[in-house]
């Protein structure tokens, strides 16, 4: 008996279907490309705070509309009148990661959103309008020109400048004092007359209102819209980006890290006892420190990971060894590791790292 033509098919197996990346595990869709996503602004729940920014432009009179689109990370780029959105902000899928891998969500709620949006549109006007060039911004503001930190140490109690983004954002840098002054103008509703009366940051605040009258019905200088390193053209796997942004808060802390892993370990030397190596026995309890880290904390394995990567590394180059027998020290590493991974997780005083 000849075999009918839905016999003779293959059946389609769930296995065999690819599954949609929001489907996926943390752990696979830390394996997805940026360009495999298949997100955009305009069908993300963020487009009714874009439409607020342009709305709170108009009513401001200023004719300039920054074009905005999704990358990596929250920029507004030199010489691009322009803002690029971080892609977590786009779908909550990916916004659950953000938050497992960093512990917070920049921009996750209505008003810190509108506070970025605010700033990085000052940016934007600054380059639409080339205002950095203007004698009178760079007596307020200071040059432009100046290099851009790594890090500051800001002066908390300052008032020579407007407060908004928090962390005193404005003092690191003139551009940023520029984009913190205007985002507070902008914000309707804001009395910054009122709030600043008797602070030196006014006469700022001041002169940003007397700017914004000037410009007012003039088209921007800079019309150019280019996308800078947009997630359509980006081959990196979330991955890749995750692991980056972890080392650089990581190497912000290594200094702090590496006085604690002195406290608790000593140094590998001819006049010391020889005992197992420190990397070497916290590499043999890897596995449970990360998943136990990690529940404690209610923070992505790969983040413990990278912190233990930074442990091994540091107790490597610093050539530290355990100071008792391996059977006494568990418990203390433990207690260590998850010292350094809290401290990882939720920040430090002191320098603000760019």
């Amino acid at each position: 008996m000849k075999a009918s033509a839905r016999s003779r098919r293959t059946p389609r197996t769930r296995t065999s279907r690819k599954r949609h990346w929001t489907r996926l595990s943390d752990a696979e869709l830390l394996h997805v490309r940026f360009c495999e996503l298949d997100i955009s602004l305009q069908r993300s729940p963020l487009q009714p705070y874009l439409d607020q920014l342009n709305d709170e432009l108009q009513r401001a009179g200023i004719e300039f509309r920054p074009h905005l689109w999704l990358s990596e990370e929250w920029f507004s780029p030199d010489g691009v009148p322009g803002i690029a959105v971080p892609f977590y902000l786009a779908h909550p899928r990916l916004r659950r990661l953000e938050r497992r891998m960093m512990r917070e969500v920049e921009g996750g709620n209505a008003n810190w959103l509108m506070r970025i949006l605010r700033h990085e549109a000052g940016h934007a006007l600054d380059t639409a309008y080339r205002l950095r060039h203007r004698r009178r911004w760079r007596e307020v503001f200071g040059p432009a020109s100046l290099p851009y930190p790594d890090s500051y140490r800001p002066r908390a109690g300052s008032r020579r400048f407007v407060q908004h983004l928090g962390a005193w954002y404005a003092q690191c840098h003139p551009t940023e004092d520029f984009a913190e002054t205007f985002a507070v103008w902008l914000r309707p509703n804001a009395h910054w007359r009122r709030v600043y009366r008797n602070w030196p940051a006014l006469e700022k605040l001041e002169y940003v209102d007397e700017l914004m009258s000037e410009l007012r019905g003039t088209h921007p200088r800079v019309r150019q819209r280019r996308l800078v390193e947009p997630i359509s053209g980006d081959q990196r796997t979330l991955g890749e980006h995750y692991r980056d942004r972890l080392s650089r808060h990581a190497a912000g802390r290594a200094r702090v890290v590496d006085t604690m892993l002195r406290r608790s370990f000593q140094v590998r030397s001819a006049g010391t006892p020889q005992h197992v190596r420190a990397a070497t026995y916290i590499r043999s309890l890897k596995t449970a420190l990360r998943r136990n880290i990690a529940n404690r904390l209610d923070v992505s394995e790969y983040l413990v990971h990278q912190v233990l990567r930074l442990i091994l590394h540091r107790c490597d180059v610093l050539r530290l060894q355990l100071r008792c027998a391996p059977r006494y020290a568990r418990s203390r590493v433990e207690r260590l590791v998850l010292r350094i991974a809290r401290l990882h997780v939720d920040g430090s005083a002191g320098r603000h790292t760019l």
